[in-house]
C-alpha cells in the first residue's frame, strides 16, 4: 500500500475556490508570539487536557503532519478524498497523508494508525468503519498528545473518543434512496440490494434504511455481496439475476452500485431498475447512458478537506472540531451536467 502526500509548498494546483478561505491560511500561519495570549484561556478546555498547551506552541511553529487513514483505499470515492485533503493541505501550508489497506479490515487501519504515531504525526483522521474497535488506538493517540476524528464512517458515533466525525447520515440517505426507488417501481416488485462487503456499518445502515420503503411497498427483497471490483461484481449479479430475476437493483455503496449499472448496461434493452450510492466517473456515465437512475453522493471531497482543517485549528489554536453531515444528494440526468466534469477532477 502507498501513501500520498500533500504538502502545503505546492500552491498551484488548489482550486479557485479555496481562495474563500484565504483568512484561515493566515491563521494557520501566524507566529507563535501571537497564539501565546489566547493558550491560557482555552487549553484547560482541551480534550488532550492541559499538556497540550506545549504541543500547541511546538506546532506553530512547524510544518504539521497528518494522516488519513481508510478502509477501501482503492476504490474510486477515496480519490475524492484524496483531493479535498490536498486542497487543504495546499491552503493551510500542512502535510496531509493518505493511506489504507485495500480490503475492508478494521485491525488493518488500527495497525496503520499505530505506526502513524510511532512515526510522529500531529494529527489522525480515522474511518471508524467497525464499533468498539477503535477506542483504545485513539486513547494511545490522546495520551501522545494527538487529535483524531473520524472521516466516512463513524460506527460508534463518537464514542470511540474522537472529536468529530465527517459522514453522511447513512440512515437518512438510505431512505431518500428508498423513496426515489418505490416511485419507480411496481408494488410487489423483486429486488436485489446488494452490498460489496459485508459487516460495514455504513453499508449496513443504508441497507436498513433502504428496505424500509420498500418492504412498506411489499418488496420481495434478495441481498447479494459483489465485491469492491465494479466488473467483477458486474458477472456476480449477471448470475445471480439468472438464477432469480429482479425488476430492480439497488446498490448501498460506490463499487457495487457501479457494479449494478455495468450489469443493466449488458442486458439493455430488457435492464432492471438501478440506483444506488456514490459518484464515479464511472457512475456519472452510467447515468447519462440511462443504465443508472439515480444515485445518492456523500461529498467525500468533505470528507477530506475539513479533517485537515479542522485537526490544524485544533493544533494550532485549540479551536474545537465539530461534526459535520456530508450530506445526502440526489444526482440523476437532471443535474448530472455540473456534476460530470468535477468527478472527472475528483471533486465531486
Amino acid at each position: 500500500m502507498s501513501i500520498q502526500t500533500f504538502a502545503g509548498a505546492d500552491r498551484g494546483n488548489r482550486v479557485s475556490s479555496l481562495a474563500t478561505i484565504a483568512p484561515l491560511t493566515a491563521l494557520a500561519n501566524r507566529p507563535s508570539g501571537l497564539i501565546n495570549q489566547w493558550l491560557d484561556h482555552w487549553t484547560s478546555l482541551s480534550p488532550l487536557g492541559v499538556g497540550h498547551r506545549e504541543n500547541v506552541m511546538e506546532a506553530a511553529d512547524r510544518k504539521l503532519r497528518i494522516r488519513l487513514l481508510t478502509i477501501a483505499v482503492e476504490e474510486d470515492l477515496f480519490k475524492v478524498v484524496r483531493r479535498g485533503a490536498a486542497d487543504a493541505a495546499n491552503a493551510l501550508g500542512v502535510e496531509a497523508e493518505l493511506d489504507g489497506t485495500p480490503d475492508v479490515s478494521a485491525q488493518a487501519v488500527i495497525a496503520l494508525a499505530r505506526k502513524a504515531l510511532d512515526e510522529g504525526v500531529d494529527g489522525l483522521a480515522l474511518n471508524i468503519s467497525e464499533s468498539r474497535v477503535f477506542a483504545p488506538v485513539i486513547a494511545e493517540a490522546k495520551a501522545r498528545g494527538v487529535p483524531c476524528v473520524a472521516f466516512n464512517i463513524d460506527a460508534d458515533k463518537g464514542a470511540s473518543g474522537n472529536l468529530s466525525r465527517i459522514v453522511q447520515d447513512f440512515a437518512q440517505a438510505g431512505r431518500v434512496l428508498g423513496d426515489r426507488v418505490v416511485s419507480r417501481i411496481p408494488r410487489g416488485a423483486k429486488v436485489l440490494v446488494t452490498v460489496h462487503d459485508d459487516g460495514v456499518s455504513a453499508l449496513e445502515e443504508r441497507f436498513a434504511a433502504v428496505c424500509e420503503p420498500l418492504k412498506a411497498h411489499g418488496a420481495d427483497i434478495a441481498r447479494l455481496r459483489v465485491g469492491l471490483n465494479p466488473d467483477r461484481g458486474a458477472s456476480v449479479i449477471l448470475e445471480a439475476l439468472a438464477a432469480r430475476p429482479a425488476s430492480a437493483i439497488v446498490g448501498t455503496g460506490q463499487a457495487d452500485t457501479e457494479a449494478a449499472g455495468i450489469a443493466a448496461r449488458t442486458l439493455a434493452p430488457k435492464a432492471p431498475y438501478v440506483a444506488g450510492f456514490d459518484l464515479s466517473p464511472g457512475i456519472t456515465t452510467l447515468i447519462a447512458d440511462g443504465h443508472i437512475d439515480a444515485t445518492i453522493d456523500q461529498q467525500p471531497y468533505l470528507q477530506g478537506f475539513y479533517p485537515v482543517v479542522q485537526l490544524t485549528l485544533f493544533l494550532r489554536f485549540g479551536l474545537a472540531p465539530s461534526s459535520i453531515d456530508a450530506g445526502a444528494a440526489l444526482i440523476d440526468r437532471a443535474n448530472l451536467e455540473s456534476i460530470q466534469q468535477l468527478s472527472r477532477q475528483h471533486i465531486r
